[in-house]
């Protein structure tokens, strides 16, 4: 195969300030060197059409046969914003503290996650998997792989926390926005149906292959039962919303039955393994304690109910920036509500209560917006949703470090608990909507839509073991550190596989609605939201360029 040669030429175009470059070959590749090369040029660099005089003076024309305009366009330029926002964030962060800002500090950590993870997305959307998948692995190396784990391992657990409850919050109100009141409150009955009823045979299942594989007691048994059994919002959610904004399962209201079903699914898994957590350490009443889950359910309800109308009247109608004035009032209620929750020792009332202020907001606002009208908060949303989901997936993904799974023999079994939950789950999840409208394939996406977790295990998979230590029970530590390894493993397993498959799925097992035809405005805003991302989440076959080699 003869050897390939390219010759660059840099020429000054007089009709504009722009250099522009030749590409020429001498003794032309083959095939296959053309297109290798090809393929890398248009990774780079977007369509246009031939330079002209009147392109140059426009400053429009990027690349046309053999040129190149500077300065970049496309991709090329957007990578390099992207260098730039990040080198400058990590100027002024600097500048406000040296030493959180050096390597081994959190404020550095917290970038350098950022960029890694906006960057793992980015190259997953590329060979057309989930984003977040990327954002998970590269947030689990970097807790784990020596030489860089400690980026992951110098992040600041409160500020960990508190980053990822504001990603909860914005991607709940975003959910909120787009839940279709009609089609919730058809499917009102299924709703419960769907969140109860997989839910309750995985808690039992959970906790019975947990008594006979592990030798757990029963109370311990339930409580791992109720932690793995929590479906993942953060997961779930975002994959939902991005087969919606593509028009699958609106027909029937698939997306949000789920989302709304999700929601109530962790309330009770939650108030669930409080019960327990309670039982164990006999801190309490128990009625009290029971009592919890409903009163958490309907607090989070009212809560939604009063702001969402408070949001209707105020601001005004005739503010001169209502838009702000409503986004900033909305993210607020949001923020009290998940922040406030835990303070009121209700933690499950609060990701319901954000979820109904937004469906509730929602549902006035929509009343008064123009029919050509696009939802303008929602944008607001999908952009702030832009800026804290590679927090959100990166921070998951640290929160999963290697030291936690203290007992390696306890894996292989842990691992077969979580296999014949799911099992039992998905089978239940499929029984729970015999008898409605849905399709064989409907049933199966909405079984396969429950499968991730990942928000809840972090967050609630090591509490029995701290209150153990605290005791010092050396009992109730061995079976502490069976229920965290045992968290961790089911995100590791669920939330990859989970996001996968809702992905690769979805649009195989669902219709599609073409949302043009029932509502142009709500699918303008859709694709805008969707396409709103620090590097293009999906390659676009309209800015790919056109190389002529000679």
């Amino acid at each position: 195969m003869q050897s390939e040669k390219y010759r660059t030429q840099i020429k000054m175009n007089n009709n504009c300030n722009c250099l522009t470059f030749e590409y020429k070959t001498k003794n032309c590749p083959d095939e296959e060197s053309k297109s290798v090369f090809h393929k890398i040029i248009q990774f780079l660099l977007p369509n246009s059409k031939t330079i002209s005089d009147n392109d140059c003076k426009n400053s429009k024309t990027i690349l046309g046969g053999k040129w190149v305009i500077w300065p970049p366009h496309g991709n090329c330029a957007l990578y390099s914003m992207f260098c730039f926002i990040c080198v400058s964030a990590w100027i002024i962060l600097y500048s406000v503290s040296k030493e959180q800002s050096s390597p081994g500090g959190n404020l550095f950590s917290l970038l350098v996650l950022f960029a890694g993870a906006v960057i793992g997305g980015h190259i997953f959307s590329l060979i057309r998997l989930p984003p977040l998948l990327g954002m998970l692995i590269v947030g689990g190396l970097l807790s784990n792989v020596p030489g860089i784990r400690v980026v992951g391992l110098s992040i600041d657990p409160k500020w960990s926390a508190s980053l990822r409850k504001i990603a909860l919050t914005v991607i709940l109100l975003r959910a909120g926005l787009g839940l279709d009141p009609v089609a919730l409150r058809k499917l009102s009955l299924t709703v419960l149906r769907v969140a109860l009823v997989p839910c309750l045979f995985e808690v039992a299942t959970n906790a019975v292959s947990a008594h006979l594989l592990l030798g757990m007691p029963w109370t311990w048994s339930f409580m791992l039962g109720f932690a793995l059994s929590a479906v993942s919002p953060a997961v779930v959610v975002p994959s939902l919303l991005t087969l919606a904004d593509s028009g699958y399962g609106l027909d029937k209201g698939i997306p949000t039955l789920v989302i709304a079903a999700a929601t109530i699914d962790d309330v009770f898994n939650i108030t669930g393994f409080g019960v327990l957590l309670g039982i164990v350490f006999s801190q309490g009443e128990l009625a009290l304690t029971i009592a919890k889950g409903p009163l958490e359910m309907l607090l989070g309800i009212a809560y939604g109910a009063i702001f969402g109308v408070f949001l209707w009247y105020f601001p005004s109608k005739d503010s001169v920036n209502k838009t702000f004035y409503r986004s900033v009032l909305l993210v607020g209620f949001g923020l009290v509500a998940i922040y406030g929750s835990p303070l009121a020792h209700l933690p499950g009332a609060g990701p319901l209560g954000c979820l109904a202020v937004g469906f509730v907001a929602a549902f006035g606002w929509r009343n008064e917006r123009k029919k050509d009208e696009n939802d303008t908060v929602a944008e607001v949303t999908g952009i702030l949703w832009m800026l804290f989901q590679p927090f959100l997936f990166g921070l998951i993904g640290a929160a999963v470090k290697s030291e936690q799974i203290h007992d390696l023999s306890s894996l292989g079994l842990g691992t077969a608990v979580i296999a014949v939950g799911q099992t039992l789950r998905m089978g239940a999840a499929v029984l729970s909507v015999l008898g409605t409208e849905f399709s064989k394939k409907e049933r199966l996406f909405i079984a396969i839509a429950r499968f991730p977790k990942a928000t809840v295990q972090a967050a609630i998979g090591g509490l029995a073991l701290d209150m153990a230590l605290a005791d010092n029970n050396l009992e109730f530590i061995r079976h502490g550190t069976v229920v965290l390894t045992t968290a961790v493993l089911s995100i590791i397993i669920t939330a990859p596989i989970g996001a996968l498959a809702i992905a690769l799925l979805g649009p195989r097992l669902l219709n599609k609605l073409d949302r043009q035809t029932t509502d142009e405005a709500d699918a303008e805003c859709s694709e805008d939201l969707e396409n709103v991302s620090m590097l293009p989440m999906t390659p676009d076959p309209e800015n790919t360029i056109k190389i002529e080699m000679s």
